[in-house]
């Protein structure tokens, strides 16, 4: 379990943001980065660096576009070893202005991609690796990948200066034997790089499979507080800090900021396991189906969600 190697990263505000259009204030992002700080964790997304031009301001928080000066002025102060990361999506950035990485308070770039815009993720890479950032890429919805696409994916990954390739369960359709099979071929494919996981817990299986993937070799590993994330949300950050008993953690800062910020906002956004998350996880489907049908009426009228969700998917066949 303890391996020193293993590095733990915390997406609350990043994934957490997908929820709530990436409001969260400034008190809550400040409370959580001295509870990661006190906490002994690796890495903390503050968020996306999204294009104005893509995401109008007029309908995000400051989280979608985390500006340096932002991020500034919310660590100002507080003592932390902790390393920031942001989120860039390949396939939706315009042109991006990045300073040199000894000029700005983040440490790491993660470039979000599927397997048919790598050659963007791959352009995006380089240009930040060069001004002393940090990398990973992170290729998404690999559950729905042909799996030729994704080995030549990985292959030209591996001619890259990227550190690390995530294995990220985009609609938490994986079971223990998939992510053990994903771990295995992205080592083998690009040997030398660091392995990520990402799980998601549509089936509850979230934690499990990090797990699992840890057991194989992953090495930067994922979670949020009380597994806040869009739908069913991610592996709770918490669980991972207390299976890896790494001596350097501290729970108590991360179940502090959970009871004071984490369940009065749970009273206003909902994520986490639900009937309707677990049926597009089975049916290795984007939770963007179930998300709407919970802003309905109908939000509990789960068999008949299945059903117009596998008509649908009849048609589509």
């Amino acid at each position: 379990m303890y391996r020193e190697e293993i590095k733990v990263l915390d997406c609350t505000i990043r994934d957490g943001g997908l929820i709530n259009n990436h409001y969260f204030t400034d008190e809550f992002v400040r409370a959580l980065y001295k509870a990661v700080s006190d906490a002994g964790v690796d890495y903390m997304e503050m968020g996306y660096r999204s294009s104005r031009q893509v995401a109008p301001p007029a309908e995000y928080g400051a989280w979608k576009y985390c500006d340096d000066d932002k991020i500034s002025a919310i660590i100002d102060g507080i003592e932390s070893d902790v390393k920031i990361s942001i989120m860039v999506d390949a396939h939706r950035v315009l042109e991006q202005e990045f300073k040199p990485v000894d000029e700005s308070p983040v440490d790491m770039i993660r470039i979000a991609t599927y397997v048919k815009d790598v050659d963007k993720a791959i352009t995006l890479c380089e240009k930040v690796h060069d001004l002393g950032y940090e990398t990973t890429i992170n290729i998404m919805a690999i559950s729905r990948e042909n799996e030729f696409d994704l080995i030549e994916a990985l292959d030209q990954l591996a001619k890259t200066p990227v550190e690390t390739v995530y294995v990220v369960d985009s609609f938490g359709y994986f079971f223990s034997e998939q992510i053990h099979y994903m771990v295995k071929m992205y080592q083998e494919h690009m040997p030398g790089k660091r392995i990520g996981i990402h799980c998601h817990n549509n089936q509850q299986l979230g934690f499990a499979n990090t797990v699992e993937a840890i057991r194989k070799g992953a090495n930067l590993v994922d979670g949020s507080l009380y597994g806040i994330g869009r739908g069913a949300g991610n592996c709770p950050l918490e669980l991972i800090m207390g299976f890896l008993k790494n001596p350097k953690f501290d729970m108590e800062p991360i179940l502090r900021v959970i009871q004071d910020y984490m369940i009065p906002m749970r009273e206003e956004i909902e994520w986490g396991y639900m009937i309707p998350y677990a049926i597009t996880g089975i049916l290795n489907q984007h939770p963007r189906a179930a998300i709407r049908m919970r802003k309905t009426k109908d939000k509990d009228k789960y068999a008949e969600f299945y059903n117009d969700i596998r008509s649908d998917l009849d048609v589509a066949d």
